[in-house]
């Protein structure tokens, strides 16, 4: 194991520390991998689909259904320590014969380390992997944006539900390469389900009561924000 690295301050390094420097002349392929790919080929065997170096960054292809497996490894293995998930996306592309790719960014502070991984989903089967809420905390809304954006179930997510889109949003998935720019149904629809859209279906009890047009609510919806209900939640 790597001793643990101190922090730079400014004005602190020694007269002979080489001065840092942004790398030139990145190839767009190839180039040394991150050493955790060996690693995790070496642990995994088959569950590593493939490698690739791109402009300097690894990405580690892994199969869907050891994807919480490997990076529950990374997270706890001493060799590696992958302790912050900066982002959980998507990626589906144009040409609808290749599978939706889910996303997980890595980092390892200890070891100042950046690994993407990838798991394919083929579209005519269920859009489901393992959720990684139980190994990073802040997998919650990543996750929950991901599936409201796309329509990934992440299994053993305690709370999957809408993040940007209200929960009873039933145009799709608008960030899927199908869904039509202007929305699945008529301007006239759409007018019509906002016009007809309950507010406490959106918002939580707390933003509805400290809400300025609070007097303005219906009164028996103000009797039970006093009385601490909690619908839409």
């Amino acid at each position: 194991m790597k001793p643990r690295f101190s922090a730079i301050i400014p004005g602190s390094a020694a007269p002979d520390d080489p001065a840092p420097a942004t790398l030139r002349n990145v190839p767009n392929r190839g180039g040394p991998a991150n050493p955790s790919a060996t690693a995790l080929q070496g642990r995994f065997g088959g569950g590593i689909k493939r490698v690739d170096v791109i402009w300097g960054e690894t990405i580690v292809y892994v199969d869907a259904s050891g994807a919480k497996e490997i990076i529950q490894w990374l997270h706890d293995d001493s060799s590696q320590q992958y302790d912050y998930l900066s982002d959980v996306t998507a990626v589906e592309y144009r040409d609808l014969e290749r599978p939706l790719e889910v996303v997980w960014h890595l980092r390892s502070l200890p070891y100042r380390r950046f690994l993407r991984l990838k798991a394919e989903l083929q579209k005519d089967r269920p859009l489901e992997v393992d959720s990684v809420w139980s190994i990073y905390k802040g997998a919650d809304w990543l996750e929950r944006e991901c599936y409201d954006m796309f329509g990934i179930k992440f299994k053993g997510h305690p709370d999957l539900r809408r993040i940007l889109m209200w929960e009873q949003y039933r145009e799709g998935y608008p960030l899927r390469k199908d869904f039509p720019l202007r929305g699945r149904f008529s301007r006239a629809e759409q007018l019509r389900q906002a016009l007809s859209a309950n507010p406490e279906a959106r918002y939580s009890m707390e933003e509805l009561s400290i809400a300025e047009a609070f007097e303005d609510l219906p009164e028996d919806m103000r009797n039970r924000l006093r009385g601490g209900e909690r619908t839409g939640e």
